[in-house]
């Protein structure tokens, strides 16, 4: 709730520290003093429009600090989160805001920097601000289906449950119904390419077993002659291990003749069991090295049509195997997906009655807790000079959606015979103002904002009138902090704190200042808006009647 206001400089108050306290207080004052001063000052405090006409005459700037008191459970407190405000536990939360004469303004929240639009998310949390010419809380029909909702305590599980459940069965089936057309678009390609893929039989490093091999036989196509020639060296007559032979035959018939003979036969024998081991080796690398020209022709040409089709499918040849698999699997889901979007459909159906069934016990429901919202408001208009008014609670059909199929908006006649219509359309000023107060009284056990401002409420009634407002204010004041700016002294002596709006004028010009009144001070106040300019002892004697019979 709020417990401090500080204002500098806005219109006629130079400095003024307002600290308010808890149930109901009023703020009184001659007309013109500057109530509604106070209520722009707060206004500009939690986000609202920055008029460069609030900064007091011959000042650059002014400014505005409101201090709340928030418990951990408030609503406020995920919205702090969200704007990354950080609030220490048990201090207040300190709304600031600067306005400088040429309009640039600066707002600040918990002590950080931030957007206007966030004091106004946080501060709408936090207070309602009812006048004659208010459009938010009570007025704004987005807001009428949770209020109905509270005040009949009516749950929404079911139909949030069945809404989920519908709109996932939706988006899965909207997901196949695409995967499927682009499945039965793309179907001939597939069919095309699988049956290529299988005949060709791609295998993992198949590419690079043929590049290798086809590099190996087009090098052994290189080196033939040279192996040939080797093999003549070594089995031709003239080739030297024919000749080394025959010269180990001579040497064997005069190596008696010398020892050195001797060791001539046994190198050449040594050279001829060499050469012929190199020629047993150069024959086996021929051997293995041979090829046909048509087993180059068939590596070359399976090398080709494995590269051909990696590119046409935008992958390396390696990747083929892979490819082929994941084509057969998206031609099997594309042959099992008529099946599951028929599985589907069914489930939806299933589906969209629960959530039909769930929607209208909903609005059943709802259409009970209008009837006895419509009750307990007529019962607070007569007491409030409505006695010719009528209320209805509307429950038409909207848009489905997680809350219900329902669109609920509060409406009014005010003559009888007249149509109905919107609260903010129908209802004068004045009436408006009771109207609120005739919802706030029966929607009152389902709470709102902590703390609730009412701009002349009273405007315009007086004697019953004025006391069956006063009494419905302090009733709702013993579940909220309200503020009211009243002209009724039966409104004045509910209140708890009293407050008086003045405006003096001196050397240094004119200001407003506003003060908490003492136990006589108010029996002063409210005896002088009973009787007026003169007080008189008869209005004195009144004044205390009123204050002892609350």
């Amino acid at each position: 709730m709020l417990r401090q206001l500080v204002i500098r400089d806005v219109v006629l108050i130079d400095r003024l520290t307002l600290d308010f306290g808890d149930g109901l207080g009023v703020l009184t004052g001659e007309t013109g003093a500057g109530k509604s001063i106070l209520l722009d000052s707060l206004g500009l405090a939690l986000g609202m429009r920055a008029d460069s006409g609030l900064v007091r005459a011959a000042q650059d700037a002014a400014a505005v600090t409101a201090a709340f008191e928030l418990g951990p459970d408030h609503p406020a407190v995920p919205l702090l989160d969200a704007a990354g405000v950080e609030q220490e536990a048990g201090e207040p939360l300190l709304f600031r805001r600067t306005l400088k004469a040429d309009g640039g303004s600066r707002a600040f929240l918990g002590g950080a920097p931030v957007p206007a639009s966030t004091l106004r998310e946080v501060g709408a949390s936090l207070v309602e601000i009812h006048g004659q010419h208010d459009d938010r809380g009570l007025l704004n029909p987005k807001g009428h289906r949770g209020l109905l909702d509270s005040f009949g305590k009516v749950r929404t599980d079911a139909v949030q449950r069945a809404w989920t459940r519908l709109t996932d069965l939706r988006q899965e089936l909207d997901q196949l119904r695409r995967s499927q057309e682009d499945a039965d678009r793309d179907r001939d390609f597939l069919e095309h390419s699988v049956e290529e893929l299988r005949k060709l039989r791609p295998e993992e490093g198949e590419e690079e077993a043929l590049a290798e091999k086809r590099a190996a036989m087009k090098q052994f196509a290189r080196i033939t002659d040279d192996l040939d020639g080797l093999q003549e060296l070594f089995t031709g007559s003239e080739g030297g291990l024919s000749q080394l032979r025959q010269a180990a035959r001579r040497l064997e018939r005069v190596g008696d003749a010398h020892p050195l003979l001797a060791e001539a036969l046994a190198a050449l024998d040594r050279a001829i069991i060499d050469a012929s081991e190199a020629e047993d080796k150069v024959e086996r690398a021929r051997t293995e090295l041979d090829f046909s020209p048509d087993d180059l022709e068939a590596a070359e040409a399976r090398l080709f049509e494995l590269r051909g089709i990696a590119r046409k499918h935008r992958v390396e040849p390696d990747q083929l195997r892979h490819l082929l698999i994941q084509m057969e699997e998206a031609l099997e889901s594309a042959a099992g997906g008529s099946a599951r979007i028929a599985e589907l459909e069914r489930s939806l159906d299933v589906a969209e009655a629960d959530y039909h069934a769930a929607a209208a016990a909903l609005t059943e429901a709802r259409q009970a807790a209008a009837a006895r919202l419509d009750a307990a408001v007529a019962a607070e208009l007569a007491p409030l000079k409505l006695e010719a008014a009528r209320f209805r609670t509307v429950v038409s059909p909207g848009e489905p959606g997680p809350a219900g199929a329902d669109r609920v908006e509060f409406e009014v006649s005010t003559n009888p015979g007249a149509p109905f219509g919107a609260l903010i359309k129908i209802a004068s000023g004045g009436e408006l103002s009771r109207f609120i107060l005739a919802l706030k009284v029966a929607l009152a056990e389902e709470g709102g904002a902590s703390t609730m401002i009412f701009d002349e409420i009273d405007r315009g009634v007086g004697g019953a009138v004025a006391s069956a407002i006063g009494d419905r204010l302090a009733r709702l004041a013993t579940r909220s902090q309200l503020l009211v700016v009243t002209h009724s002294p039966q409104v004045a002596a509910r209140a708890r704190h009293h407050y008086r709006i003045e405006k003096s004028h001196g050397a240094d010009g004119t200001r407003t200042t506003v003060r908490l009144l003492s136990a006589d001070e108010r029996r002063e106040e409210i005896a002088r808006m009973l009787s007026g300019a003169e007080v008189t002892e008869e209005a004195r004697a009144q004044a205390a009647r009123l204050l002892e019979t609350v």
